[in-house]
């Protein structure tokens, strides 16, 4: 083989590593992919969430300041790996750090001094939204779609809301403060070191491929069935990072530059998964009722329209923010902080206040609270022909409206 046809195969091999791993994905790939590892975690008796993650974060630091047993968080706690959801959004950052690494584009960063200042308000909204809705925009608003439950369009009301006065907040700020937004030195990583990304990023996905496979074939049945979440977390980190879909962005972007193909891709994943979510609650391989919180309407409403305000300022919901936090983005690892603190704190009082503790004295099959209750819409309408009728026109009105805005910028707020 001459050294021109040698040079030409590698260079054959590169072009189609930059194509699928370096070049940014488009939306409407990552939001397919995402759905299909949604679903795979459904067909194991699992959800995806976040927010319960985020909040076993606050409840430990709450315990480890002794703020905890005043406000009533649990004194006993799994530890970060073995807690499920935990163990999800570690691993959503790490597949966003495997990522970045094998794209080449991990980038530690400094923000401006304000940029801390909105990564902590918003991030401390985020708790409380999310505490609140039962969910951020995951656990609050997309799973309960998928659900078929009216409380995740209840939180989208919310959440269109939040956003837009959260815009129109960010906007006022900009014109009227100006401490704190120097850029600081941006952090040199060295050539050598950035060369070697994508060897660092290999190392990364065969460390976790040994890690997931060495406790699937444990007889610890706990461990097998976490080895299921390491994949699927780091599945989720890898696909959202690549094509940076982020749910904020699908709800911000429409009134800030009119643009909407995350919404697009958002809509989309919900077209497709919510006709094959509903076999599987027919087919009864899970419990719909294990992801739809006890908020519908209220709690839902008003918890999403707190949660909008704060993605805004905070540069991100908590899928959005992890993600982030593994492509080296250091505001987001303030977000993070005081979402977890907030939502641990939030999530405590609100319990021991009573707004959102279980009714102990309903005799429903589903959960009810002082701000609502576990809505499923087939048993509500006594049927799934209506259920995925109305499920489809909202998707289509959502649909209509970012059309229209694209074209317009009727909604647009700058």
């Amino acid at each position: 083989m001459s050294a021109k046809s040698e040079a030409g195969w590698l260079a054959g091999f590169k072009s189609d590593y930059e194509k699928v791993v370096v070049k940014e994905w488009s939306p409407f790939v990552g939001a397919l992919l995402l759905i299909l590892v949604i679903i795979g975690l459904m067909l194991s008796g699992l959800v995806w969430g976040v927010f319960g993650g985020v909040k076993f974060w606050g409840d430990w630091f709450n315990n480890l300041i002794g703020l905890g047993p005043l406000i009533g968080v649990p004194h006993d706690l799994d530890n970060f790996i073995m807690h499920r959801m935990s163990l999800m959004n570690i691993m959503l950052v790490v597949g966003a750090f495997a990522a970045a690494l094998l794209s080449g584009q991990f980038t530690p960063n400094l923000a401006p001094k304000l940029e801390y200042i909105w990564a902590a308000v918003g991030g401390s909204f985020l708790g409380i939204g999310a505490a609140l809705a039962g969910g951020c925009t995951t656990g609050g608003f997309f799973n309960p779609v998928l659900h078929s439950s009216p409380a995740g369009w209840a939180m989208w009301a919310g959440l269109l809301a939040g956003a837009a006065i959260g815009v129109k907040l960010l906007l006022w700020t900009l014109e009227n403060i100006d401490w704190g937004m120097k850029a600081p030195p941006s952090i040199k990583v060295p050539d050598g070191v950035k060369r070697k990304y994508p060897l660092l990023g290999l190392v990364v996905v065969v460390g976790v491929l040994i890690w997931a496979t060495k406790w699937y074939g444990s007889a610890n049945e706990q461990l097998a069935a976490r080895a299921v979440i390491v994949v699927a977390g780091f599945a989720i980190g890898y696909i959202m990072r690549s094509s940076r879909l982020c749910f904020a962005r699908a709800f911000r972007e429409p009134f800030i530059t009119g643009e909407g193909a995350m919404t697009k891709a958002v809509i989309l994943a919900l077209a497709v998964g919510i006709p094959i979510a509903a076999l599987l609650f027919q087919k009864k391989v899970i419990d719909p009722y294990l992801a739809i919180p006890a908020t519908f309407w209220m709690g839902s409403l008003v918890g999403g329209f707190i949660f909008g305000i704060g993605m805004v300022f905070a540069g991100g919901c908590a899928s959005g923010s992890l993600w982030r936090m593994g492509e080296g983005q250091s505001k987001l690892w303030v977000t993070i902080f005081f979402f977890s603190w907030a939502g641990s704190t939030a999530s405590a009082l609100f319990k021991k206040f009573g707004l959102t503790s279980i009714d102990e004295t309903n005799v429903e099959t589903f959960e009810m609270t002082r701000v609502g209750f576990q809505a499923y819409l087939p048993e509500m309408l006594g049927n799934w022909g209506w259920t995925l009728a109305i499920g489809g026109g909202l998707l289509l009105l959502w649909y209509a409206l970012v059309r229209y805005n694209e074209t317009t910028e009727k909604f647009t707020l700058m």
